[in-house]
């Protein structure tokens, strides 16, 4: 474990380094799980993931050195079980508004928590909770990005970007991953002192489709609807011929058209 000098309260005080490993959030967990209380804020950064996992263990493929394989520690023992989407709701925008901190157009956030440029995935997170009777014990943030890679294999080609492609040059790591630390402790910070509906209203602004008419799949079907809103529990809420509707995670999928 090294200190840090980045310039926050707890995020990233304190980091390990791994070359390689399986995945940053079990590296994390495994740790977590030993007698020593681990502080909060504790990073786990890996330049190589070969087992990282996204959204319903789909696996993370990344071009070892070149992107953002890492984990963060947090204990938001202070959030009712009821309203902890507030926590991927605040990581969202930590990851959001780091990038655009480096990009030319905004970056969205594609519901529930991936992060989307132009249409095209840029990365995602993956939030792990320990649960203690109706406390959240311990909660794991997993954060894959797309940051130096200049190429995708064939099948993602049309579906990822990088800030690499976006910017046609590289940017250091460390740059982008003070960003990240700042940004998240902000977002924590706020939601540590119940400031829901800023949270919320936040979120929809950067919320990909937000108000706009597109194309959703549901079981082969596809539909037109309007996204109007996500509710504390992170259900979807869609504007479906009049009515509205509600979806929960992997229940529908984005069509896009450009």
């Amino acid at each position: 474990m090294q200190n840090n000098t980045f310039s926050t309260l707890f995020v990233g005080q304190n980091i390990i380094k791994l070359k390689e490993v399986d995945s940053t959030n079990n590296y994390l967990k495994k740790m977590v799980s030993n007698s020593d209380p681990l502080p909060e804020g504790t990073v786990i950064m890996a330049d190589h993931q070969f087992a990282g996992r996204g959204q319903q263990e789909q696996v993370w493929q990344t071009e070892p050195g070149k992107n953002i394989s890492t984990s963060i520690y947090l204990k938001p023992n202070f959030l009712p079980l009821e309203k902890q989407f507030y926590l991927t709701i605040s990581v969202s925008l930590a990851i959001a508004d780091a990038l655009s901190d480096f990009l030319p157009s905004p970056v969205q956030i594609k519901w529930p928590n991936d992060i989307y440029y132009n249409k095209r995935k840029l990365g995602g997170i993956l939030i792990e909770n320990t649960l203690t009777g109706s406390t959240i014990k311990s909660a794991i943030i997993g954060v894959g990005l797309n940051i130096n890679q200049a190429e995708f294999p064939e099948e993602l080609d049309k579906k990822a970007i990088s800030v690499f492609q976006i910017l046609h040059g590289e940017v250091k790591l460390d740059r982008i991953m003070e960003k990240i630390f700042v940004f998240i402790e902000k977002y924590y910070l706020n939601l540590r002192s119940k400031r829901y509906d800023f949270l919320q209203n936040e979120y929809l602004k950067r919320l990909l489709n937000y108000n706009i008419i597109s194309n959703y799949r549901q079981n082969g079907r596809i539909f037109e609807g309007t996204i109007v809103g996500v509710e504390a529990n992170g259900l979807l809420k869609l504007e479906v011929d009049g009515e509205l509707k509600r979806f929960n995670f992997k229940e529908i999928e984005y069509i896009h058209t450009n």
